[in-house]
This record gives structure tokens, sequence and C-alpha cells, in this order.
């Protein structure tokens, strides 16, 4: 059996961040992945370009059921803290939009920044190594891949969620924390797509490839300022994907198409005007010949509406509501929310209060940023705040 002072499985963001952080304290650091590739999902990030953290991080950004737990970590390793290791790697970036930053060239740029650090620590790297079984070995662990048996005193669990299962997403995390007596708190994809009831998938899926801003708000008046896209299936894009992580089935999600009190002063600048012309003007004309389809809408010049009938529009435009048949699920879902309750762990270590020297990092615990880098910053700060101590 191959003793080593840190095994951290999972070779993500979160378990690498730990690595590396750990091999700088002199401890003798073993990665396991079950997969081919260093960093599979931070390849696929961004476009493939890795959206790696944001200006605007704040423990306000992140849904975790114990809302504190994400503040000391964040404190501790900030975005400023993994902006200078960009900088200190020499790799160009940008910021896209509200203080998202992506890479300049690719999200390879991100895994060689990771394997490198891991690199100078003497870290080693296993690929293809299942993690079979965890046992308890002292105040340790026995780990058992298919061809090998480890120990060790510290074991870090970075598995991440269930998003993405064709890159190799799995429970694995789940289980192992259920394993050792600890709360696991319901999982449902998040940061995902809706798609629509029959009915309006029936009127809406022509509009696919339209987009155009909205305020998306939940029913629980959680509200982003994004765009909509409309798909085949159903609806997505940004303000759809920050919207869904506060959404729950059978629920309605209302999309401001136009501020209120625009339709009001349209009838006072072109009182003649058709109701449809003046939308083309506003809106995609796609979406409005949708709305007037739908029955959603009636045009005639702005100045025959009377006040009730105004009212009433203004009222569908700037709080257009949809009620998802569902989600698209973990295939395309950027994140897990639910996961390792986090009363369960230190919020200053991210080890388990009940067993001592185990550690969960990263996605597989019940902490979810929203879309624009912030679940990136939480796997940099998470792992990094385990690495001090592991």
């Amino acid at each position: 059996m191959q003793a080593w002072d840190v095994i951290v499985i999972g070779a993500g963001a979160a378990g690498l961040m730990c690595a590396a952080e750990a091999g700088k304290r002199g401890r003798r650091v073993l990665v396991l992945d079950h997969g081919k590739r260093i960093g599979r999902k931070i390849l696929m990030s961004g476009g493939g370009r890795c959206n790696f953290t944001n200006y605007h991080v704040e423990p306000g950004a992140y849904l975790c059921t114990n809302p504190h737990f994400v503040k000391s970590a964040l404190a501790r390793y900030t975005q400023w803290d993994f902006i200078a290791l960009v900088d200190k790697h020499g790799i160009p970036y940008h910021e896209k939009t509200l203080g998202q930053l992506f890479c300049d060239d690719s999200a390879q740029n991100i895994v060689d920044l990771l394997v490198t650090e891991c690199d100078a620590a003497g870290v080693t790297i296993r690929l293809r190594s299942e993690v079979l079984n965890v046992d308890r070995l002292g105040e340790g662990f026995a780990v058992a891949t298919a061809g090998e048996e480890y120990s060790c005193q510290s074991l870090v669990v970075a598995t991440g969620g269930l998003s993405m299962p064709k890159i190799g997403a799995s429970p694995f995390g789940y289980r192992l924390a259920e394993q050792f007596g600890l709360s696991v708190l319901p999982t449902r994809a998040g940061l995902v797509p809706f798609t629509l009831q029959p009915e309006d998938k029936q009127t809406l899926e022509a509009l696919a490839g339209v987009s155009l801003p909205v305020v998306a708000e939940s029913e629980d008046g959680t509200r982003f300022a994004e765009n909509l896209l409309f798909t085949h299936r159903g609806v997505s894009g940004p303000a759809v994907l920050q919207i869904s992580s506060y959404w729950q089935p059978g629920e309605r999600v209302n999309f401001e198409l136009l501020p209120e009190g625009s339709l009001a002063r349209a009838v006072a600048e072109s009182p003649n005007q058709e109701l449809k012309t003046w939308l083309a003007r506003h809106l995609p004309k796609r979406l409005v010949d949708a709305l007037l389809a739908r029955g959603e809408l009636v045009s005639k010049p702005l100045k025959q509406y009377t006040p009730k009938e105004l009212a009433a529009m203004e009222q569908n435009l700037a709080a257009w509501s949809l009620q998802p048949g569902g989600t698209e699920g973990y295939r395309t879902a950027e994140v897990t929310l639910g996961g390792v309750d986090t009363d369960e762990l230190s919020s200053k270590t991210m080890e388990a209060k009940k067993v001592p020297n185990l550690y969960f990092i990263g996605e597989v615990m019940d902490v979810t940023g929203w879309l624009g880098g912030y679940n990136f910053q939480w796997a940099w700060s998470s792992g990094w705040v385990a690495g001090q101590v592991v």
C-alpha cells in the first residue's frame, strides 16, 4: 500500500487548486481521477475560453442553505488572488460583460496554470484511476482503485456534481459523504435551459435563434437583467440560466420584454401608429408576430386602445409569463444545486466536522454560484482554504 500525506479525488478546478497548495506546504500529494484528461470541465467552459472568475464576486452571488458558509473562504482567497495567479503565468484575458473574465486564447491556459503549479509543488497526478473503495484507516484513509491501494492522512473529495455526465460526472462524492454519515441535500440541475409546455412549444419553437435583452424574475422575486434566447427545445440564454437556479417545478417565470410605461409613452408620441409596427421597432419582429398569433396582443392604431386594454398589454409586456415544462436536466446544466450539506463542514477548512481529515471542496457541496465565473471562484477559494490545512 502506497502511503501519501494527502489524496485528492478529482483533477478538476478545486482538486488541482487544493493539491498545489498542499504540495507547497511540503505535503506529499496524490491526485486521482477516473478520466483521461485533466480539467475536462475547465476545457469546456466559457465556449472553450474559461470564464475563470468575476470582478464582482461576493457572497450574495451564491445559493447555499447556509448563506453565511461561503463568506470565510471567499474572503481568504478572493478573485483578486486568482487574477494575480493568472497574471503571474502571463495568461492574457479580457472582461466580456458584467465582470466576467475569459482567457483571450483558450481554457487550456487555465489547465496549464494548475498543472504547472502542481508540478512545482511536487504533486503526483494519476488519470484513469477510478476510486472503487474508501475505508477509515486509523486517523486516515485507505483508498483502493482497480490496480492500486493507497493510504493517506487527509482525504479531499473534489469530484464535482452531476452536471455534464458525458464528461464523467457521477454521484461518487455524495455516496462517499453518506458512507461516512454526512447529510447530502437533494440535488437538481442548475444554470440550465428550460423546456416548454407542449402548447407553448407549438407556438414558440419557430422563434429558435431569436435573442433579446430582458429582465427575468422568479416567483421568489429574484431578478436578472440578461439576454433571453429561444431554442428548438425551449428557452435559454444567460437570463434563463441564471433564473433556473431559483426556479422550482410548477412555478412561473416572468420576463420583462419592455419596461412598464413604454406603451403609454408610445401612445403619446405616435398615436396613429399600429401597435405591431411600433413593437417591431423595439422587439424582434418574429417575437411580435408570435405574441399576436398567441392572442396575447391585438394590433390596431395605438390611439384606439382603451385605458384598460392598454394597462393589460403593458402588464403582459412588462411581465410576460411562462410556466416551463421543466429543464433540460444534467445533460446541459452547468452546475448541480444541492449536495453535501455545508452544516456538516467547517467553513474555514472544508473539513467534515464528524470525520477528522475528510474534506469536501468545490461543486460536490451545497454551494452554487451565479453564471459568470462565480463557480470557478468557489472552486479556487474552497480548494485554497483546504490546501492550507490538509
